[in-house]
């Protein structure tokens, strides 16, 4: 295959990226230590970057429940309702203090359930000092992982390989026999500054149609000859050294390694067939079948890349729409709208994406993270939607993360969200806890400050955050701490007994009283909200022995021993 003739044939455009199944992605080249730690190193967790375009509207996507009052005296005609209507406010956590205690929006069901089994967490107010509420400047601000004044060109993530991995001649030593593949991937149509690296540009091409296609088209490009003066498409030997010999090399080896990737990535897409998992990934807003799910199809292919082997550390995919300043909800109902549909897009795809790689047998080592630009205020407007704001809710899924909400709610006399996090705390912590990279590399040649220690002059909360398990055990482990008989009273017992059960979630329980033969000899069906609650079985007609009480429903499944007496 000629180059040139790749190059007119296919419509290279430096900077656009390979789209596989419909899914661009953006590809970084890979530097050398780096692909030594991804071939030798121990520490092979994938960390995921989960983008929100528009800036997320946190106050309805987390909603403080101690200050519901004040929450909707602010926001009145988008409110989520908590107590009345049909969809209502999902109650997240009630094992913690009042003052912390949030529900989610009713079309994060999927979020909640990912919690409980003990995969999901929510922090408060991240932000960064000085926010000023700005789409693209607060878009390359967390991108960059700089202040508010910092004008950064690179990204936190290729500052990161830069600064820890000797570089690669760039494109002589790309790929590499030990990495043959990309380290980053990214979803979209443009060039994230995220994983930009100072003087070395991420190469990529557009390309449309699904893996074996593009190896398929990459195979069968008709030659192309330059009346035999120029038959590779370089330039003559005169002309080495000239800023357009350097630039045609440049271009050259840019079309080489894409060539390269994409038949890499077609051989790994392949290798692990869509078969190998059954999970469905969801299509649509079941409410309004015309908004279709965009990371779907995302993370569908980030898990079969993943099952079919790739090495890639890092994924960064995208959702768009959040600029919500009109209709965020609809005027005759605030459950239902644009926003709703984002969020239900998020939390079901998230746990369908779970799924597959539970199925694939590689949750414990992907994490994700959410990131949006900046918040939205505090009170509505007159449109049902929301203006800029500043700080706002991140969330983080994966069998690896510490469940929890990280923060309290945001003092809501005030216009905005105030900052508990500096959104650099959480990616040091991610980098330090799940990535292994070391701190001082973190705070000298990433981003600039002590964001683990505490030691940041700057305010804002910098304590260490303990965000990952250090082993990562089964999610049933949490689950039975969030749903659970915690007691049974008294043991022995004679004339009655009591069951102390917790629940984190509103649950239809059934309740028996089961003999020593596994008779079920008492029944009763319970519906209980979330908190502490206590069934009692009289026992007056009980022959004296052993028995047990079970307490079954979809995420409580308990037993404990219970001795009758006379």
């Amino acid at each position: 295959m000629k180059r040139r003739n790749f190059i007119k044939k296919i419509g290279f455009a430096a900077g656009a990226p390979i789209a596989f199944q419909g899914v661009p992605l953006q590809i970084l080249q890979a530097q050398n230590r780096f692909q030594q730690l991804a071939t030798q190193g121990s520490n092979d967790n994938v960390l995921i970057i989960l983008q929100m375009h528009g800036g997320n509207d946190g106050l309805n996507t987390v909603i403080p429940i101690e200050n519901y009052n004040q929450y909707y005296s602010r926001r009145a005609n988008i409110a989520i309702p908590y107590k009345s209507g049909n969809r209502t406010l999902i109650p997240l956590d009630s094992t913690v203090p009042l003052a912390d205690q949030v529900g989610v929006h009713p079309d994060m069901t999927d979020f909640k359930d990912m919690y409980d089994r003990g995969k999901a967490a929510i922090f408060q107010g991240v932000s960064y000092q000085n926010n000023n509420g700005s789409h693209f400047r607060g878009r390359d601000i967390w991108l960059m992982g700089g202040d508010y004044d910092d004008y950064f060109s690179s990204g936190w993530i290729g500052r990161y390989l830069k600064q820890e991995y000797a570089p690669l001649q760039y494109p002589e030593e790309f790929p590499s026999e030990g990495m043959p593949d990309p380290l980053a991937l990214e979803m979209g149509n443009d060039v994230s500054l995220l994983f930009h690296q100072e003087g070395n540009i991420p190469t990529s091409i557009s390309l449309g149609g699904s893996p074996t296609g593009l190896a398929n088209l990459v195979e069968n490009l008709e030659g192309f000859t330059d009346d035999g003066l120029d038959p590779r498409g370089t330039p003559p030997a005169f002309l080495d050294g000239s800023p357009y010999s350097k630039e045609m090399d440049w271009l050259l080896g840019l079309e080489d390694k894409s060539e390269t990737y994409i038949k890499r990535l077609a051989e790994i897409y392949e290798s692990a067939d869509e078969t190998d998992s059954s999970v469905n990934y969801p299509e649509s807003y079941p409410f309004n079948p015309n908004l279709r799910n965009p990371l779907s199809n995302q993370l569908k292919l980030v898990a079969r890349l993943m099952g079919g082997g790739i090495k890639t550390k890092v994924f960064l995919v995208k959702i768009g729409g959040f600029d919500t300043h009109a209709e965020q909800t609809e005027s005759y109902d605030s459950t239902y709208g644009g926003h709703a549909a984002l969020l239900y897009h998020i939390s079901s795809a998230m746990r369908a994406f779970d799924q597959d790689l539970r199925v694939r047998g590689l949750s414990e080592k992907v994490l994700t993270v959410s990131m949006s630009e900046f918040g939205r205020r505090i009170a509505s407007n007159g449109s049902y939607g929301t203006d800029h704001g500043t700080g706002g809710p991140v969330m983080m899924f994966g069998a690896g993360v510490k469940p929890g909400i990280y923060g309290t709610n945001p003092d809501l006399s005030e216009n905005n969200v105030g900052m508990q996090f500096d959104y650099r705390q959480i990616y040091a912590n991610i980098l330090s806890e799940w990535m292994g990279v070391e701190e001082s590399v973190i705070s000298n040649d990433i981003f600039f400050r002590d964001f683990i220690s505490g030691a940041n002059p700057d305010g804002g909360n910098y304590e260490p955050m303990d965000l990952i398990k250090e082993v990562v055990t089964s999610s049933d482990n949490y689950l039975k701490s969030m749903f659970q008989i915690e007691s049974i009273y008294p043991n022995p017992a004679t004339n009655y007994v009591q069951a102390i059960v917790m629940v984190n979630d509103t649950q239809k329980v059934k309740f028996e009283l089961i003999d020593s033969s596994g008779k079920v000899v008492k029944s009763t069906i319970r519906k209980i909200t979330p908190g502490k609650h206590t069934i009692t079985f009289q026992l007056h007609d009980m022959m004296p022995g052993f028995y047990f009480i079970k307490a079954k429903s979809p995420k409580l499944n308990d037993t404990k021993r219970l001795f009758i007496r006379k």
